[in-house]
């Protein structure tokens, strides 16, 4: 039997748990036990989005209309019908919010696999790509938690910068993040901080902005309504995190020398809206594989991994500082526990030290 967090993809407070029978592998198949996963606002961007960016492709739901949310973390073997996967391998991955996961392998190495599962055939590689831990550079045994919480939005932000860096920060020396308290802002906070020449200005509600300067990564915070605090003469580009349709169109509205819009996460679900008839450059959306697979043909994979690799291990050591931790576990252990953390996430009502870790076997 496997417990499923299933989503109302239009109504996504309204989420319930489902539990099924496991249908018998087929050859070549594997099934997995989803071991722990990592639920941050990354995951509610992947439901805001889940329509125009595929999200809900990845782990179909069988009832229409309603979606299973992916997530990163860890899982073992449980039963192989390949002859290339053990049962007791440990793997890192994207998961479907459940239980269990059933996986197609295909392209193996001895550092992983990509599901070859049909109805994945058409989406993009990075999120099929499934790592054995006893070969993966990032994996350290005593880091799981970190690494299911922070390595896939990291990779995110060391891309966002790598894209800003690409472009010449696109002629402006200030970058505003919304939602600055959010992971994957204060991970590209913490890359652009190491950028010569430019100011990285952090957005985010009063109540998290003491938590956002005493990162020391932003060189300003600002609470959203503070926006006028900086001369609207600044040639800047805004990353924006939150979604939120009303701040998007005072940026806009007031920089008159706006340089690039990207638009990345989702997290204020309330505020989400589109971004026709603005003033200033149009809205990008920032997709990392994309940037992802520039970089590999750029540089090739070798080195796109061993620079993501040093950065990672780097941010990691920073944000498991034992004098100054950035992060701080929560565990949400049974069915019932993960329901209630989804909606806390969705929510944005948890602090932003705090990293769920759930597992809902």
């Amino acid at each position: 039997m496997t417990t499923t967090l299933l989503v109302e993809r239009q109504q996504l407070p309204h989420a319930t748990l489902s539990t099924t029978a496991d249908a018998p592998l087929a050859d070549g198949q594997v099934r997995v036990r989803v071991d722990a996963f990592a639920l941050t606002a990354n995951n509610i961007t992947y439901a805001a989005f889940g329509d125009a960016m595929d999200y809900w492709r990845f782990f179909p739901a069988a009832e229409e209309g309603r979606g299973i949310i992916p997530v990163w973390g860890f899982g073992t073997v449980l039963q192989s019908l390949h002859p290339g996967v053990a049962v007791g391998e440990r793997l890192y991955g994207y998961w479907p919010m459940a239980g269990s996961a059933v996986l197609q392998p295909d392209h193996l190495s001895p550092s992983g696999f990509r599901d070859a599962a049909p109805h994945r055939a058409g989406l993009h590689a990075v999120y099929n790509q499934y790592m054995r831990c006893n070969a993966d550079p990032f994996y350290t045994p005593d880091s799981e938690d970190v690494q299911a919480l922070l390595r896939p939005l990291f990779t995110t932000s060391w891309l966002i910068d790598d894209l800003l860096a690409d472009n010449g920060f696109f002629g402006a020396q200030t970058i505003l993040l919304s939602s600055a308290s959010s992971k994957t802002a204060y991970g590209t906070a913490f890359q652009l901080a190491q950028r010569p020449g430019l100011r990285v200005v952090g957005l985010t509600s009063a109540g998290n902005r003491a938590f956002c300067e005493s990162l020391g990564c932003y060189h300003q915070v600002l609470a959203y309504e503070e926006l006028a605090r900086i001369p609207a003469e600044t040639a800047c580009v805004y990353v924006d995190f939150a979604g939120n349709v009303d701040l998007r169109r005072a940026i806009h509205e007031r920089f008159v020398n706006l340089a690039y819009s990207c638009a990345v996460g989702g997290t204020h679900v309330e505020h989400l809206g589109g971004a026709r008839g603005l003033p200033g450059p149009k809205v990008t959306l920032f997709f990392a594989p994309a940037q992802a697979k520039k970089r590999q043909a750029d540089w090739g994979p070798a080195v796109l991994g061993q620079r993501l690799v040093q950065a990672w291990h780097a941010f990691r050591q920073r944000v498991c500082d034992p004098a100054k931790p950035w992060l701080r576990v929560q565990r949400h252990d049974g069915a019932e526990a993960a329901l209630a953390a989804y909606r806390e996430v969705l929510a944005g009502r948890g602090d932003p030290q705090a990293g769920h870790i759930v597992s809902i076997r």
